[in-house]
């Protein structure tokens, strides 16, 4: 791949459902379990979502639109033994809550993503998450498999594959423990795989260790990536046993800057760079130490759960929760960061994510991201790259659709489901994407 097919990373950002809400369901993500029965804001949520993909756009950064999930998830109620013309009321209660979750907001675990210049087929391939670790994501693979063949439909440019199978020895997590190490977007990359078990490892610890190792062996060789590209790195038990579920939560990459907590990894940085190949672009790190920052601060405010991302003309930028103004030693880190005229990183933008961080989703949560060369781009089917009148369509339809406030009995409300699906309906209209749910079969 060259230059001159206008390589750029399109980040696709999962739009909230309808349905966003706080039922403390993630096991080992702190956030989500501190603010379990809270009442919500769906409208709020949806908006802030949308406000981040307008400033991404406002900064010159390709931005992509992926729909929300049908709720409730007419395969699971199936699965549960109930009848097809079931409604919510009829789930058991203490299941409701995983049936109308909107979990799949968080697009950082709808798929492992190597673009065409990595691959063997000169093809973008795409492998969904499984998710299977925690009972309410791991419904989500079938309707994020059919979103992903949907967008991504042309077979000459575009292959996605089925996720990995439903055993905890291929438990995948998607782009949340994925990393592309790289100069440009059109050359060949280092993919960073990381983990948190090995292939026979139990779960352990207090927190589940969610993504495993084989799972990444798996991906990269279906994907076709060269074996001696690709790096496995094992994220540290401190991390995990702290909150930091998935990488993302303690390291973000950019190209080549690497900009990670020191209790990241479960090696130090140096000695996983030294696997490279000789050819691998130069590293930039940059190690926030735990004496800086504690582990327990950056897990809170989702310091390094942030977008990093170059702008068109060359300077990267790191959007970050405002959540990182709530503790002293992040704000100061971002402080210094920002005043050192010879960081990597050039400026900083915090953003109002508040209704996605209090269920543990910063910015790098809510997006996918896609290196597409220009052609690739033209083959997405569906009005899925924002443009502002895009993004100002979408927010009318979320004022129009969206609750204000969701409490944790109105899961049970069938006409909260029935809400829900007109507004589903109507943004497939939106977005010119057809019969994309079950229920317009």
């Amino acid at each position: 791949m060259t230059a001159d097919l206008n390589w750029q990373e399109v980040n696709f950002d999962g739009l909230v459902g309808p349905t966003h809400n706080y039922a403390g369901l993630s096991v080992g993500n702190k956030a989500s379990l501190s603010n379990a029965n809270a009442t919500s804001n769906p409208r709020a949520a949806a908006r802030q979502g949308l406000a981040k993909m307008r400033l991404m756009l406002s900064l010159g950064v390709p931005q992509g639109i992926l729909p929300p999930h049908q709720r409730p998830d007419p395969q699971l109620l199936a699965e549960l033994g109930l009848p097809a013309s079931a409604t919510i009321d009829q789930v058991p209660g203490d299941l409701r809550s995983i049936a109308m979750s909107a979990s799949a907001m968080w697009t950082a675990n709808a798929a492992t993503v190597s673009p065409s210049a990595d691959t063997g087929d000169g093809r973008l391939h795409i492998t969904p998450a499984n998710l299977l670790t925690i009972a309410h994501r791991c419904v989500e693979p079938p309707q994020t498999t059919a979103i992903l063949r949907t967008i991504f439909s042309d077979r000459h440019h575009f292959m996605v594959h089925e996720p990995l199978p439903r055993h905890s020895r291929f438990s995948d997590e998607g782009a949340a423990n994925h990393n592309r190490v790289v100069g440009d977007h059109g050359q060949p990359a280092i993919h960073l795989f990381v983990y948190g078990r090995e292939d026979g490892e139990d779960l352990g610890g207090p927190f589940p260790r969610r993504q495993t190792k084989l799972a990444g062996k798996l991906i990269a060789d279906s994907h076709g990536l060269d074996p001696s590209r690709v790096v496995f790195a094992r994220q540290s038990a401190k991390a995990i046993d702290a909150g930091a579920f998935h990488n993302d939560v303690v390291a973000v990459v950019n190209k080549t800057v690497v900009f990670y907590h020191e209790d990241a990894f479960e090696r130090p940085l140096d000695s996983l760079l030294s696997e490279m190949p000789p050819d691998a672009p130069g590293i930039h790190a940059v190690q926030v130490g735990r004496e800086r920052v504690p582990l327990d601060a950056a897990i809170r405010t989702y310091l390094f759960n942030s977008q990093l991302v170059s702008l068109p003309q060359g300077k990267m930028v790191l959007i970050t929760p405002d959540n990182v103004n709530d503790e002293d030693s992040t704000r100061r880190c971002l402080e210094e960061i920002a005043a050192d005229p010879n960081h990597p990183i050039a400026e900083v933008h915090t953003m109002n994510l508040r209704q996605s961080m209090r269920n543990g989703g910063g910015p790098a949560c809510l997006r996918l991201r896609v290196a597409m060369a220009g052609p690739q781009r033209d083959a997405l089917t569906g009005r899925v790259l924002a443009t502002v009148s895009l993004l100002d369509e979408l927010e009318r339809w979320v004022d129009h659709h969206y609750r204000d406030v969701l409490t944790a009995d109105d899961l049970g409300d069938p006409s909260l489901a029935e809400e829900s699906g007109a507004a589903l309906d109507e943004l497939t209209q939106i977005l010119q994407l057809g019969s994309l749910y079950p229920f317009q079969q």
